[in-house]
């Protein structure tokens, strides 16, 4: 019993990360340019290099653009599973610039501390475009990260953090501006080492989580312990085993084996399978694939009836036991299949029967044929008109 998200839900996923990336990119295009024509004009190597920070931004977006629009890619023939972890590739592959960011922002930091040569003219101009870039950067994050948080993308998480790694950016501008007109120019350098630990800590975060999610880790306890008790609710669910979850691109896929009355017929285990898979869509938000198993019994250490013979075998030997059954009685016969040995339920046609005796007669002759059978565990005969 198995199900997935709504094709519906997943395009409507893609248009509002479409959104959400186009918005920062046409922000992080016009700050690139202020930045490198404003660093040119005033001669501010530190404003030049934000901006082609910003710009690097650009190609953020591409990725989370490229990888949106495969990732919610209907599940197919060669994909039976969607192409979420196309999302979970980009993430990590954001993590790693996230990380490389936070690398060269450290070696031009320390390059500076070393050279105290390498100074940097400001002037108001400059000032102004790097506080323009922090404030809008810091928007772009919280733009992006309300969005990350409602759809449950890594990815655009990601996209966030490497936005907000360009506020820090500009923050140290502000910083190196205000060493020098306080007579610090050190500060410039200090500064942007710090805020480079910030951001290669969060690239890591990123690149170890997602990380993590290739490689199918469970849901947090808390969520298991949730889904846990969805199941239980479910009227007919005797207990739980084998429950797995795994996460996809913001999306988790749950598989679990439920046990229900050995007596119930398919039809209505089945009703209650579905009763579970129906309840967790509904009340546990990140949950879209569900597959329910339903099992007579716990078989979470192995099946008890593994070496049990087959319905066409126990049959052929009951044949040939009892030579006298009748064969409209093989159609209605029922195997349960318990504890390593096979109950059987018979109904026989009222019509073989002449008279009481032989009623007791035929049953005796059964139960005498189905002793000599060892992995029989008990009979009961019925017969119908």
């Amino acid at each position: 019993m198995h199900s997935s998200s709504d094709p519906a839900d997943r395009q409507q996923r893609y248009r509002e990360v479409r959104k959400v990336t186009l918005v920062g990119s046409a922000v992080d295009f016009v700050l690139g340019v202020a930045k490198i024509v404003i660093g040119w004009f005033a001669n501010s190597q530190a404003l030049i290099a934000d901006g082609i920070h910003s710009l690097s931004d650009l190609l953020t977006g591409f990725i989370v653009l490229y990888a949106a629009k495969h990732s919610h890619k209907s599940a197919d023939e060669v994909h039976p599973y969607g192409y979420g972890r196309i999302e979970t590739l980009a993430t990590v592959s954001l993590g790693i610039l996230l990380t490389g960011v936070a690398i060269g922002i450290s070696y031009e930091a320390i390059k500076r501390l070393n050279d105290p040569a390498v100074a940097m003219d400001f002037t108001l101009l400059a000032l102004l475009i790097a506080l323009l870039s922090v404030i809008s950067k810091e928007w772009i994050y919280r733009y992006t990260m309300s969005a990350a948080q409602r759809l449950r993308s890594d990815l655009l998480m990601a996209s966030a953090w490497h936005s907000r790694s360009d506020a820090f950016s500009s923050i140290v501008v502000l910083i190196g501006i205000s060493g020098v007109m306080l007579g610090y120019p050190y500060l410039d350098a200090v500064a942007a080492v710090a805020v480079a630990a910030m951001i290669a800590k969060i690239g890591f975060g990123l690149v170890r989580s997602s990380t993590l999610e290739l490689i199918d880790v469970a849901l947090d306890p808390e969520k298991v312990s949730t889904i846990r008790q969805h199941i239980h609710a479910v009227h007919g669910v005797r207990s739980i085993h084998t429950l797995r979850t795994r996460k996809s691109a913001g999306s988790a896929f749950v598989d679990v084996h439920i046990q229900v009355d050995s007596r119930l017929s398919v039809s209505e285990g089945h009703q209650i399978g579905d009763s579970v898979r129906r309840r967790l869509l509904q009340h546990v938000e990140e949950v879209t694939d569900v597959t329910v198993h339903i099992d007579p019994e716990n078989d979470e250490t192995g099946s008890s009836c593994n070496d049990l013979p087959s319905r066409e075998e126990v049959i052929a030997e009951l044949k040939q036991r009892w030579p006298q059954l009748p064969v409209a009685s093989v159609e209605a016969m029922t195997l349960h299949y318990l504890s390593g040995a096979i109950d059987v339920e018979l109904d026989l046609p009222i019509e073989i029967l002449r008279s009481t005796d032989e009623a007791k007669y035929l049953v005796q002759e059964l139960k005498q044929a189905i002793s000599a059978l060892p992995y029989i565990n008990a009979i009961q005969v019925r017969f119908k008109v």
